[in-house]
């Protein structure tokens, strides 16, 4: 691995022999690396090995030279120190921050995933809404689309330059390449057949047919003039029933003020643009970006799904559905029938919040994977340590608009017009900042960082917030419980460079204690293996240690509470359980209990037909929490004719009580409920008092 930085006029405070010292690696400082010394990256991208360049400003520029370059064979990497760290007022203490981020972007590349596919190179464009604006807009995408316009009313041009549809729009579903409209034809004039000549529309006396060449039916008075003057192309007709329509579209424009799809991440190939912002640079961006959408892409399939570990329901009944409600893409869907949940990869963004409040990690985050993740924070604050650096600060932000308000904020500290990101904070970028949660953040604080902000900069849903919120909650009432003093934990919600200055510098003060060994776990591929390590170091390393810490309800950890005197020992929760929190013994009527396995989903809870069991969200941080103990136990219910136990006593007192006024559990009936399944039928056959029928 070969590391080059470059510092054009000296515009940053960095010793290379410090940085060179943490990453194990000579260090040379460039300053025109691009231009006059780009003969030292030429020899770089020779080498064969992996070459990172701390300038993220000319990557295309070394992109170009690196194609000119003959015999360049190497993988070439860019990380950017300067809007980081090295632009800002206290730039002279961020050497441990940026060997830190150089560290990081030495690791290796994540493994690749499968793929998603999407096929639009047909460039089958629906523009959808008036007449006018359809038109203007299918002109302005030019001619590599086959535009359809779906009209909702306006006027429209004579020249019939698209195929204009119209009718009641029943559904729009899909996705880029796979957009399917639903729609009826109920108006009487047939587009197709219209050939514009605007007879009827004068010869209407009710005014009721405007020049998007359709009826309105409430207006009209029947006076039939408009079929009359239409005889010739007969496009009009008062007698047609209704026809329901459905056709294929690769993209989707909507110029309607009520959006066609309603939930917050939008389908790929889907624009809304209402009349409002249907004109200037917001229309130009759009046809733009439509463009760019035509031809075949591939995306990574974002997450990964594990049936056996799921939580959505058991025999019919529903227990855990957090990433159904927090999907902001409406891309997962629950299915009670096969106890699972589905996920449409083409609808997923890859925001991974579903990740982030699965309790169980039946889905994981796949690209970059945990253990990639892991990885990338366990190396950021171990090279900051390294490196001398105290009190490091996690900002974790979405590499797009998190991205750019962390270089908005460094610009405008190089200027002299903010302080910049601290030298303690040290920036993370993320695929989106609702894909880590508990897990990962409790790993940053056994690992050494005092505290743990995500940036949400504008682009996230409401359900993210709540989300992510929710699970800070859980993680600081943690900390606090194991005595940890501090603030570990912000949500960062700013909305530009000045507000995010501002929050990183109350950032700096708000730092939590951390255990005085730090952790050198890597995350596991198992969501809750990772939650588990990092409890264990953090209970093991704790200023306190209380019986128990109760957590706020939605918790991924806690216990459950059986009511003995209700319990009669079925065992349902048993099969319910997703997680193998809850055990039966195959020996004798008893229920035991895992509390580091239970997952708080409530399909226990749900499945009891006594009611007999609640949830308590806790942490016991003891020894015993990782065993089993007996919640319930009873006697086994002997056969009264064999002795041989088939039951307890409390499931048959329970049932006899229910049966015993059943008009067919009267007498030896009621007996006979008494015994096992052998005994009771050979009661049955030998009775000579039972009534048989046989044959003659």
């Amino acid at each position: 691995m070969a590391t080059l930085i470059c510092d054009c006029n000296r515009t940053m405070p960095l010793d290379p022999q410090a940085l060179g010292r943490t990453l194990d690696e000579k260090l040379t400082l460039h300053s025109t690396l691009c231009r006059r010394e780009a003969a030292a990256f030429q020899q770089a991208i020779r080498g064969g090995e992996e070459v990172v360049v701390a300038c993220t400003q000319e990557k295309r520029l070394f992109g170009e030279i690196g194609r000119q370059t003959e015999g360049a064979v190497s993988p070439v990497r860019f990380v950017n120190i300067r809007e980081t760290g090295g632009w800002s007022r206290d730039a002279k203490a961020a050497g441990p921050k940026i060997a830190a981020l150089l560290a990081v972007a030495r690791l290796p590349e994540p493994e690749p995933v499968p793929t998603v596919g999407y096929d639009s190179s047909a460039a089958r464009l629906l523009v959808i809404g008036p007449l006018d604006e359809a038109e203007r807009f299918a002109a302005l995408a030019g001619e590599g689309f086959q535009a359809t316009l779906l009209s909702t009313g306006g006027s429209s041009s004579q020249e019939r330059r698209w195929p204009v549809l119209a009718g009641r729009v029943d559904s729009l579903r899909g996705w880029l390449g796979a957009f399917e409209l639903a729609w009826t034809q109920d108006n009487p004039i047939d587009l197709d057949l219209c050939t514009r000549c605007n007879a009827c529309i004068a010869a209407c006396p009710e005014s009721a047919i405007g020049l998007d060449y359709q009826i309105d039916l409430q207006a009209c008075k029947s006076h039939r003039a408009c079929v009359k003057v239409c005889e010739a192309a007969g496009a009009i007709d008062f007698g047609r029933e209704p026809v329901a329509h459905t056709d294929r579209f690769d993209l989707v424009l909507d110029l309607r003020e009520p959006p066609g799809f309603l939930q917050h991440a939008l389908p790929q190939g889907y624009f809304h643009l209402p009349p409002a912002k249907a004109q200037g640079a917001a229309a130009l961006e759009t046809v733009l970006r439509l463009r760019e959408l035509v031809g075949e892409f591939d995306k990574p399939r974002f997450v990964a799904y594990k049936q056996k570990l799921c939580a959505h329901s058991r025999n019919g009944r529903l227990g855990c559905n957090a990433c159904v409600d927090v999907c902001s893409a409406e891309a997962i869907t629950g299915d009670k029938a096969r106890q699972q949940v589905k996920v449409n990869f083409h609808l997923c963004v890859g925001c991974g919040a579903c990740t982030t409040v699965c309790p169980t990690g039946a889905l994981t985050y796949a690209y970059p994977k945990p253990g990639d993740q892991g990885a990338r924070i366990r190396t950021l604050l171990s090279a900051y340590e390294k490196a001398g650096g105290r009190a490091p600060i996690l900002l974790l932000h979405s590499q797009e608009r998190g991205r750019t308000l962390v270089e908005e904020l460094g610009r405008a500290a190089r200027v002299g017009a903010a302080e910049g990101v601290p030298a303690r904070v040290i920036p993370l970028a993320l695929w989106h900042a609702a894909s880590t949660g508990i897990e990962l953040w409790l790993a940053a604080v056994a690992q050494g960082a005092t505290h743990v902000a995500v940036l949400a900069a504008g682009e996230e849903a409401p359900q993210y917030l709540e989300a992510l919120q929710l699970q800070m909650q859980v993680a600081q009432t943690v900390l606090e419980g194991l005595g940890y003093a501090g603030s570990h934990f912000s949500l960062l919600q700013s909305r530009g460079p000045t507000d995010l200055d501002q929050d990183l510098q109350l950032l700096t003060r708000r730092g939590g204690a951390v255990p005085q060994e730090r952790a050198r776990f890597a995350a596991a591929a198992d969501k809750r293996v990772t939650l588990d390590l990092a409890l264990d170091h953090l209970i093991e390393q704790s200023p306190a240690r209380p019986d128990s810490i109760v957590l706020p309800p939605g918790s991924p950890l806690g216990a459950v509470s059986v009511d003995a005197d209700k319990c009669t020992l079925c065992m349902s929760c048993v099969g319910a359980c997703p997680a193998g929190a809850l055990l039966d013994n195959p020996q004798q009527p008893q229920l035991s209990f895992i509390e580091k396995n239970c997952v708080q989903c409530g399909l226990c809870e749900g499945t009891c037909p006594e009611q007999a069991i609640s949830l308590q969200p806790r942490l016991l941080p003891m020894p015993e929490r990782k065993h089993p103990r007996v919640l319930n136990e009873a006697q086994p219910y002997a056969c009264v004719r064999c002795g041989k136990p088939f039951g307890t006593g409390k499931a048959i007192e329970s049932m006899l009580a229910r049966l015993a006024g059943h008009s067919m559990f009267q007498g030896a009936a009621l007996e006979r409920l008494k015994m096992c399944a052998d005994c009771r039928v050979v009661d049955l056959y030998s009775a000579s008092d039972e009534l048989k029928i046989t044959d003659v």
